[in-house]
């Protein structure tokens, strides 16, 4: 039988082929270049799959084979696919080639992708150079690609490419430093997200700041099943471009992405109004600037009638966009936030106190610092739950301290994420942080804390209000601490009555 590829060796390809951009351009862009042509690649080795298998079945019966191939996910051009640009790689004009065949792919999958390349441009001269060192680097790349095969069945796994897209688009981030935070979440982040969130089969999902849109596929895949519905947005326009080659690659074309300001110009609505969902979840761009708060009294959806945020920090002009989002009595909400979200006075401290009033603050977790790329500072998790019913109480998770540390970077284990679900399921005080064995690292870890013991501490949410991490010193034995300092001097003026000797022996 056949060696069939395993992630390993394609995830080995492709990162080898950035050798063509890195040290040339910025990771932040040579990232599209990179996952676009790895699309593209991937396409039409599917496309020459179905075509294999067709003509086995119909017999080489060409109108037959048409007919079917026109029902398929999507359609490639023959001057859409990589094996024509791989035939054109000594041409002069390389570049603008790679664009037509890219804009003959949208216009043969209109629906699908519709606009998904034009934030991209391979001819262009302020990033990829002059016209012959351009050529050069273009034909380099159709080279590496040459190599992978990506047709499904010579795959070990149907998941291999959509996971290949993802490995690079981790690989990115690590390169690009404080830009990365604006298109990834950290692949541990999102499972443990994804996990607290528990969706369920039938579910609506949003992440109204998508970026990538691996977050989104995180939640999807904890559904155990094909039944749910992906949705999101996503305001810049290469990344939103990433979102939806990322969900065509994991096989969830249907999912609707978005782009534009979810702010001051959400675009997923119906009949007019804000769509509604079982789950929305998020990482937004932390404290954002000039988010919109000028504009924010005067909003048609009405968003923002607990408050509004402060012109210069949109937290929770995100929070309250995907509270409003989610259906009445059940809809739940998980977002990532800095931790000036939990204590921040003015507007935020009013529209913290009328959330925790409105009873649907659920739980806050406190996370390692140094987790998200760009930025070393630690983070939180709110959840926010329309079902809480008669449970008025707020769980606190303190898991600062539970992680993993890397040489640039920190990360979540398996057990740290587990640690962390199973406190919130349980939703006790005082759950225990265990290490190997079952030892008990730390007793402090949660607190399930009463709506009058937040009221008391003026609806302040920072963590260490409610668990304590104080962690009691051992009792000073103070007549053993003497005698030990007695005989250490005594140790010590004999260690002097010697050196004063070996120092006359040499002369001193």
């Amino acid at each position: 039988m056949e060696k069939k590829l395993t992630q390993k060796e394609i995830n080995n390809i492709v990162w080898k082929a950035c050798d063509t951009f890195r040290g040339t351009i910025d990771p932040t862009q040579y990232k599209d270049y990179i996952l676009t042509m790895l699309f593209v690649k991937y396409i039409t080795d599917v496309w020459k799959d179905k075509k294999a298998a067709y003509n086995e079945k119909y017999g080489n019966d060409e109108v037959r084979i048409e007919r079917a191939l026109r029902h398929e996910r999507f359609q490639v051009p023959d001057e859409g696919t990589f094996d024509y640009l791989f035939e054109q790689r000594n041409a002069t004009n390389l570049g603008e080639l790679i664009d037509i065949a890219l804009q003959k792919l949208e216009d043969a999958n209109r629906i699908k992708l519709a606009r998904v390349f034009r934030n991209i441009n391979f001819n262009s001269e302020s990033n990829l150079g002059e016209t012959k060192d351009r050529n050069r680097r273009l034909k380099n790349l159709l080279v590496d690609f040459r190599e992978l095969d990506l047709q499904p069945s010579h795959l070990e796994g149907n998941d291999i490419i959509g996971d290949a897209y993802e490995f690079l688009i981790s690989k990115f981030a690590s390169e690009a430093g404080k830009k990365a935070g604006e298109f990834y979440t950290p692949g541990e982040v999102s499972t443990l997200l994804a996990k607290l969130m528990d969706p369920q089969s039938g579910n609506r999902i949003c992440d109204p700041a998508c970026g990538s849109g691996s977050l989104l596929i995180k939640v999807a895949r904890e559904v155990g099943s094909n039944n749910f519905s992906l949705y999101g947005q996503e305001n810049n326009g290469s990344t939103w471009a990433l979102a939806r080659m990322n969900m065509f690659l994991h096989e969830m074309d249907n999912a609707t992405i978005e782009w534009g300001d979810t702010l001051n110009n959400p675009r997923l609505l119906e009949s007019d109004q804000l769509m509604k969902y079982n789950i929305v979840v998020a990482n937004p761009p932390f404290s954002l600037d000039k988010w919109g708060a000028e504009t924010a009294a005067g909003d048609q959806y009405n968003r923002f009638h607990r408050g509004i945020p402060p012109k210069s920090k949109g937290d929770y002009a995100f929070i309250t966009h995907m509270i409003e989002t989610t259906y009445e009595d059940t809809g739940k909400v998980g977002v990532i936030v800095p931790h000036g979200v939990l204590f921040r006075g003015s507007s935020e401290g009013k529209i913290r106190e009328s959330l925790i009033r409105e009873n649907l603050l659920e739980a806050v977790i406190g996370l390692p610092a140094n987790l998200f790329f760009g930025t070393g500072i630690p983070a939180a998790i709110l959840i926010f739950n329309k079902g809480k019913g008669e449970n008025k109480d707020v769980l606190f998770i303190d898991s600062s301290q539970n992680y993993e540390a890397g040489k640039n970077q920190n990360r979540l284990t398996t057990e740290n994420i587990q640690q962390i679900v199973e406190a919130y399921e349980s939703f006790k005080s005082e759950a225990p942080l265990k290490g190997d064995e079952g030892v008990v690292l730390k007793e402090r870890y949660a607190y399930r804390a009463s709506v009058k013991e937040i009221e008391g501490n003026d609806y302040n949410l920072n963590i260490p209000r409610y668990v304590d991490t104080f962690e009691e010193e051992d009792v000073i034995d103070v007549s053993t601490t003497q005698a030990e300092i007695v005989r250490l001097k005594s140790d010590l003026s004999l260690i002097e009555q010697q050196m004063d000797i070996y120092l006359k022996e040499l002369g001193f």
